[in-house]
């Protein structure tokens, strides 16, 4: 499941719309994550955003917001009651280093739990890079939505939540780029830098692998 979103005020455009790797953010990420998953699902703003979206990915499963203004726990309400697998990966569209190899790690973390979260020092939690149990989670934000909560962390009061340092990601992603998103300009131009250091040396940095591994919205039986 990938947020799409966002309205981007701090970078001044539409995170989903973005252009990066010679191509939107949006498409960018449907690619890499359909690395892992059988299923993409494409959560939009509203009816708008997703008639902008769909061209752009069409072999994913759209849909929108169906309440407004309660941002990522709406978004992830909706997603996850579109889910057929039993595990979802979530994840914002604003992630250009995505790395495959750490979303199948935290499949596999996620076992015998609701949620599977990576957590940085201090205490940081990334709930938009994260694996779910789809039902579960779908219920829990509900939840939230309808007491009136709308932080990130609310609907996971009472889930069994594994806390995953990221310092266990380093052996597949030596620096942690998979976590770093854009929220300035200033995070856009880093990106760019990185980009420039990796496209004259290693390259992208990624390895491909066959599609069909998990779903994105996954509830088969593992």
């Amino acid at each position: 499941m990938i947020l799409a979103g966002g309205a981007g005020r701090r970078i001044g455009s539409e995170k989903a719309f973005l252009e990066f790797f010679g191509s939107s953010m949006i498409e960018r990420t449907v690619e890499i994550v359909a690395e892992v998953v059988d299923e993409v699902v494409v959560v939009a703003r509203d009816e708008k955003q997703l008639s902008r979206l769909e061209p752009l990915v069409p072999g994913a499963r759209l849909t929108f917001d169906q309440i407004h203004g309660f941002g990522p726990v709406a978004g992830l309400a909706t997603g996850m009651a579109e889910a057929e697998g039993e595990r979802a990966l979530a994840v914002a569209c604003d992630l250009p280093f995505l790395n495959p190899d750490v979303l199948e790690l935290l499949f596999d973390l996620a076992e015998e739990y609701d949620a599977a979260i990576p957590v940085k020092e201090g205490g940081l939690i990334e709930p938009l890079h994260a694996v779910y149990r789809a039902d579960t989670m779908a219920r829990a934000c509900e939840d939230a939505l309808a007491r009136g909560m709308s932080r990130i962390r609310d609907p996971l009061v009472g889930l069994s939540v594994r806390s995953v340092n990221v310092e266990l990601f380093r052996p597949l992603d030596p620096e942690l780029l998979s976590l770093f998103n854009l929220n300035t300009e200033e995070d856009l131009a880093e990106a760019g830098r990185i980009l420039g250091i990796r496209s004259s040396g290693e390259g992208r940095g990624r390895r491909c692998r066959p599609p069909g591994r998990r779903s994105v919205s996954p509830r088969e039986s593992r």
